[in-house]
């Protein structure tokens, strides 16, 4: 046999066994009403039979003895929650003093204008080192560029010094070539006078009337050498003062050359000049 324990709150009245007894066969009879209710509603229709003897149900009423009293656990109740308390709108909100509410108004603005010169400064601080980047970019490029500009100027001065020495050298080479050929006429000429090379040469008498009058000139002679180195034909030109002719002549008779050989045997050598120079000391 089952019990049911059911745990009541503290203070709750209970009632005598009897009672409870009496409560619990209502209950069965209610239950047993439903039941029937229900079946009807569902559509339940009893069956009709025919009649039979009817039959008597003979009730009594029988008196139990008080059960034994069951321990109960006592269980104690949660607390509930405490109501939110209740606010009561009549009541009135408190008025912000309107001083305080200006003062907050303007330290809000100063706040503001505060971050706003903080942010300008940051944006002009980011621009100027912008611009210094920028500068120095720019110088970087000058300075490559003058950098180029010097190595090409170097090039330049290299290309013309270079330029310049080949030309002096060229220079040189030929001036060493034209002092060559130079020398060569020398020897060449000196080796061609060498065949006539005067072997006597006597200076000729200042006339004594030029010297009187202290006239000075010159007086140029050409003449001819023979194969025995003497002197043929003698004339004088025209850039001759009169009176220094005659001496000049004289003087030219007496010069003695080396004759010329050419293979082998002596030949005149024409036209060879001879110029006097008529100086008082």
């Amino acid at each position: 046999m089952s019990s049911l324990t059911m745990t009541l709150p503290a203070g709750f009245p209970v009632a005598p066994a009897q009672w409870r007894s009496h409560a619990g066969a209502a209950v069965v009879t209610l239950a047993l009403h439903a039941g029937v209710l229900g079946l009807l509603l569902h559509g339940w229709t009893p069956q009709l039979s025919a009649p039979s003897q009817t039959q008597v149900l003979k009730t009594q009423l029988i008196s139990l003895p008080a059960p034994n009293p069951v321990e109960e656990t006592v269980v104690e109740p949660e607390p509930a929650p405490e109501p939110a308390p209740l606010i009561d709108k009549s009541i009135e909100e408190p008025q912000v003093d309107p001083q305080i509410e200006q003062q907050r108004l303007e330290q809000a603005e100063v706040a503001y204008k505060r971050a706003e010169q903080e942010r300008l400064a940051e944006e002009a601080r980011i621009r100027e080192q912008q611009r210094i980047k920028e500068q120095q970019r720019k110088e970087q490029l000058e300075r490559e560029r003058q950098d180029r500009l010097e190595v090409e100027r170097q090039q330049h001065e290299a290309e013309r010094r270079e330029l310049l020495a080949r030309e002096e050298q060229q220079h040189q080479q030929a001036a060493r070539a034209e002092a060559t050929a130079a020398a060569e006429r020398a020897r060449q000429a000196a080796a061609a006078s060498r065949q006539y090379l005067p072997i006597a040469k006597d200076a000729p008498d200042y006339p004594s009337r030029a010297l009187d009058k202290g006239i000075e000139g010159t007086c140029t002679v050409t003449y001819s050498v023979n194969p025995q180195g003497r002197i043929e034909n003698p004339k004088a030109l025209e850039d001759c003062h009169p009176l220094f002719i005659r001496p000049s002549l004289t003087a030219a008779k007496s010069f003695r050359y080396q004759p010329r050989i050419v293979d082998g045997r002596a030949v005149t050598v024409p036209e060879v000049k001879n110029t006097f120079h008529y100086r008082i000391q």
